[in-house]
């Protein structure tokens, strides 16, 4: 896959899992990666580290993703320094699962806010100056929960369904000046957001008879952003073991 050389990216929700896994591979492509967090320096940093390790270049950025004011200011931090956003990876997100008749609205609002929201606070402001620039990847990251929803998960399903109604009208209103929107749908994955899930189970479910990894969903990612994808726009991806 090729890339433009002094690409700079942005990758929300970085610090761990699928985050963590883009960041470290789109540094590996020899593009400048901006590594979101909100509150878990010490997993951020070894984001960084491995970044390092491998000699690519990035840089630590903190802000609430749920914030549009965060969110803007942190846009224009990079956009003064480098002055472009060439990729931006929409991964930050949350689960807070219960049964729709006991679920708090404390539950649906923050999960809504954190991963659909957060769509609004920080693409808005990503894709003026792609606009400008004439070019943009973005890669959403959703979820086969937004696809064909899941028992537990109304609020969850509900937020990555809309990521990918989003997705799709942003590449239609966008797509004749060279900016992608796609994203990549991840069925269960070895992260953290699986804690508390009976994992037997689950397993049984995916036709592969196993989870996923990190890495599986950012060399999908990844891909998109490359050069070789182009006239890919609009399109979900699925990373799921055949699941759907």
């Amino acid at each position: 896959m090729t890339y433009d050389s002094n690409q700079v990216a942005l990758v929300t929700g970085a610090g761990r899992g699928i985050g963590k896994a883009i960041a470290i591979e789109l540094a590996k492509q020899n593009i400048f990666v901006y590594i979101n967090y909100l509150s878990n320096k010490v997993s951020a940093h070894k984001t960084l580290e491995k970044i390092n390790i491998n000699n690519g270049h990035a840089e630590l950025l903190p802000f609430d993703v749920t914030s549009t004011d965060e969110s803007l200011k942190a846009v224009k931090t990079i956009l003064q320094k480098t002055g472009r956003i060439d990729i931006l990876i929409n991964n930050a997100g949350i689960r807070d699962d219960k049964l729709l008749a006991m679920m708090k609205k404390d539950a649906w609002q923050n999960v809504i806010d954190t991963n659909l929201t957060s769509f609004y606070n920080v693409t808005k402001p990503v894709v003026k100056n792609m606009l400008k620039n004439r070019f943009g990847r973005i890669v959403n990251v959703v979820s086969t929960a937004g696809q064909m929803g899941n028992a537990g998960q109304v609020n969850y399903s509900a937020s990555k369904a809309g990521l990918i109604g989003a997705t799709k009208a942003l590449a239609r209103e966008i797509g004749s000046r060279n900016i992608t929107v796609n994203a990549v749908a991840p069925g269960f994955i070895e992260t953290q957001m699986l804690n508390g899930m009976n994992l037997d189970a689950i397993i049984d479910t995916i036709p592969a008879k196993r989870l996923g990894k990190p890495e599986e969903v950012a060399h999908a990612a990844v891909f998109l952003c490359s050069k070789e994808a182009a006239y890919v726009n609009g399109q979900v991806i699925g990373v799921n073991g055949g699941m759907i």
